[in-house]
């Protein structure tokens, strides 16, 4: 199919060939008639005029349509930079978070790092039988399991706190004699806080029990300890029995 272009190029010759009539030479589509002793040459240009208008027509379509493609494809590549750009917020927003995580793990880290780390436990002897007395004593639990922080001493029995906070203590008696009392007390500096005591059968069986524990606030300096009352008795071997122990729950 010839294009507009191509037809446009032959009306231009056949225009030419009617106004050159006088030679006798005839180009293309043009007919010759003879009127007295004349040749006149009259193109038939219609047929090419139609086709030129039909080429026009089909091309404007085909324009019309590529437009439209266009168009469909700025919309489609509209809402994928749409979406691209709502991917791109949300990684965004994702840094953001993941950034204030790492901050967050960073100072926690930190703060724990800083914290002051403080737990004890320990149990009272293998020596057996301890008192009874004529006076309170205060208990040393010499046979230390854990010390983290240093702040029991089992040379005293006593516990000092590192720093202001709160605390949580814990201590179990025992004793296997028969018509005996067992009797724990328990201190915050010179104040006693508890009384826990137990008195045993007269069976070759008896033994008596005292157990408590308490969470306490604490400043900086002061002391814990387990006192044995007087005329009471306790008891401990290598399986453990008697058992004084705390940590610190967090600082204040």
């Amino acid at each position: 199919m010839r294009t507009a272009a191509a037809l446009l190029a032959s009306l231009l010759c056949l225009t030419w060939t009617w106004a050159q009539g006088e030679s006798g030479e005839v180009i293309g589509n043009a007919n010759i008639q003879e009127d007295g002793g004349k040749r006149n040459i009259s193109p038939d240009i219609w047929a090419e005029l139609k086709e030129l208008r039909d080429m026009a027509i089909e091309q404007k379509v085909e324009l019309r349509n590529s437009k439209s493609k266009i168009e469909k494809l700025e919309q489609e590549n509209t809402a994928v930079q749409a979406r691209l750009s709502g991917s791109e917020s949300k990684n965004a927003v994702l840094e953001t978070r993941m950034s204030s995580s790492e901050i967050e793990v960073e100072e926690l880290k930190r703060e724990n790092a800083d914290r002051p780390k403080v737990a004890f436990s320990a149990s009272l002897t293998d020596a057996g039988h301890v008192g009874p007395f004529n006076t309170d004593i205060t208990l040393k639990f010499s046979k230390v399991f854990t010390n983290i922080g240093q702040a029991y001493s089992p040379t005293t029995g006593i516990f000092t706190a590192p720093v202001r906070g709160v605390y949580y203590f814990r201590f179990t008696l025992r004793d296997n004699r028969a018509s005996s009392w067992i009797g724990a007390k328990l201190y915050h500096n010179d104040e006693r806080l508890m009384l826990n005591d137990d008195y045993s059968t007269p069976t070759s069986y008896a033994y008596a029990i005292v157990a408590n524990a308490l969470a306490l606030q604490l400043e900086k300096g002061d002391v814990v300890r387990i006192d044995l009352g007087a005329s009471h008795g306790v008891f401990d071997d290598s399986n453990d029995h008697t058992t004084f122990s705390g940590f610190l729950l967090f600082p204040l």
